[in-house]
């Protein structure tokens, strides 16, 4: 990927994305978009903004999942989609067989998931006999770990396809644990492929929204690593915003917001008065990947709320009945009973496939191996072969990641733990290695925060056996 140094100040990215009538230029040719793990509930959507690029006249989508119910559903969906949105250039293809589907494909999407609701209870209450009690578990810990084991070996062989079939393919990564798949890509295959998130576009809204001041003047900057991003900079017209946030945030965790609706996402708020900067992703998610707010029942009764803001087991309970709802969404499209009519959403694949093919410069966050193409890392004190989530430049070269420099120290080791943990996790799967996966969790900061190693390499083994249906050839 080229080197590119860019200046990281306004949201160029999203105050594109804010506009439905796309980037100028014209589209220079047909496109092939393939989908792989079609039955995802990003399909619709996504399908749809590509279908909504301007001069995007002419071009096919193909479907892939091994869920043939799922894959003729949606088949049926985009096909609507395509006639209602009037573009009559388009075709849609369906298939369970990814190698029929690969060749001519320009952008492959990547959505799948591995084992379905088999292993979920398994990710979640294994641990918690151990004393882990995870929120969402499927990026980072016990849940996000096993995740990623029965996940990338799949990714990874259809990488080898993508690399032997349509070698000149993006691929556009949406499956988690983002992190992971992208560091084992990244030391495995030779694909162009970014990793793509919405928490810096939601977060940068919310930001502005908290801060009082309109989203499109406000300047910030923002890195680290996914889910773990921290805004080193956050300014309206010259005027630092964190003052006013950070006063916020005291009085919401003393117990005293000024507006109901601030009760809530108190860790990341907590992350900011201590550490200096906001944070991506959400307190759910966030609580996981610190050694702080998890590890007594006094501290997630003070930091900890309901649901996807750090309910204890909130996606094992929950996605059993959310993957109910999606089929139950899926069949009333097909039926034509919910609504098509969306506009262009911020999600970046869109935006991604437009500014390349019209070479029209255009500004995401992704998630990239930490290396320019000069051989240095792009975050200067984060490590070198890691995977780091930051500012990309989009046009006819395709993802071209820029250069940060430094975060600050605290903030740096905070997402250097996390690391650490990826860097055998993907070992672990590319290798397919009980020990280097015994060895990733001891590594896991609130794993480490909780169980002794013996304890850790006790509970590894026994969710190796409780998934072992998922896990082939690990030894």
């Amino acid at each position: 990927m080229p080197e590119t140094t860019l200046s990281k100040g306004h949201a160029e990215h999203t105050k594109a994305a804010d506009d439905p009538r796309g980037l100028p230029g014209p589209m220079p040719r047909p496109i092939k978009v393939t989908m792989i793990g079609a039955g995802s509930g990003f399909t619709p959507r996504l399908m749809n903004d590509i279908l909504r690029i301007p001069g995007a006249e002419r071009g096919e989508i193909a479907l892939c999942d091994i869920d043939l119910e799922r894959l003729e559903m949606m088949h049926q969906v985009i096909a609507r989609l395509i006639d209602s949105l009037g573009r009559d250039g388009w075709t849609v293809t369906a298939s369970p067989d990814r190698r029929t589907l690969l060749p001519g494909t320009d952008y492959l999407v990547n959505c799948i998931e591995v084992s379905g609701l088999a292993c979920v209870r398994f990710d979640n209450d294994i641990p918690l006999k151990y004393g882990i009690d995870q929120c969402i578990g499927d990026t980072i810990g016990p849940g996000g770990l096993f995740k990623g084991l029965r996940t990338i070996p799949i990714w990874l062989d259809i990488l080898r396809d993508a690399a032997e079939l349509c070698p000149d393919a993006l691929v556009l990564n949406y499956t988690n644990p983002m992190n992971m798949l992208m560091l084992a890509a990244g030391r495995t295959s030779p694909m162009q492929a970014v990793g793509l998130c919405h928490s810096v576009q939601g977060t940068s809204h919310l930001l502005a929204r908290r801060a009082g001041v309109p989203y499109e003047e406000m300047a910030w900057e923002c890195a680290g690593i996914n889910h773990l991003a921290w805004f080193t900079k956050l300014e309206h017209q010259g005027r630092d915003l964190y003052p006013t946030l950070k006063a916020k945030a005291q009085l919401d965790l003393a117990g005293t917001p000024a507006n109901p609706d601030d009760a809530a996402d108190l860790v990341r708020k907590d992350m900011m008065l201590h550490f200096g900067a906001f944070i991506t992703e959400s307190s759910g998610h966030l609580s996981e990947y610190l050694p702080y707010y998890r590890k007594r029942k006094d501290l997630l009764a003070r930091y900890a709320r309901s649901g996807y803001d750090g309910g204890s087991s909130f996606y094992a309970d929950g996605w059993p009945l959310w993957r109910r709802a999606a089929d139950d969404y899926r069949a009333r499209l097909v039926r034509g009973d919910e609504p098509t009519d969306w506009e262009r959403s911020w999600e970046y694949a869109s935006w991604i496939i437009e500014a390349r093919e019209k070479n029209t410069p255009f500004r995401i966050h992704g998630n990239v191996m930490n290396r320019h193409k000069g051989g240095g890392p792009l975050i200067a004190n984060l490590p070198g072969d890691g995977c780091v989530e930051v500012a990309c430049m989009i046009d006819s070269n395709g993802v071209q990641p820029t250069v940060y420099g430094n975060l600050p120290p605290q903030m740096a080791a905070i997402c250097d733990s996390n690391m650490r943990m990826f860097d055998l996790a993907a070992t672990a799967a590319i290798e397919r290695s009980i020990d280097a996966a015994v060895w990733a969790l001891m590594l896991d900061p609130l794993t480490a925060a909780m169980c002794s190693p013996a304890e850790i390499k006790q509970m590894t083994l026994e969710m190796f056996e409780a998934e072992k249906d998922f896990l082939p050839g690990y030894r």
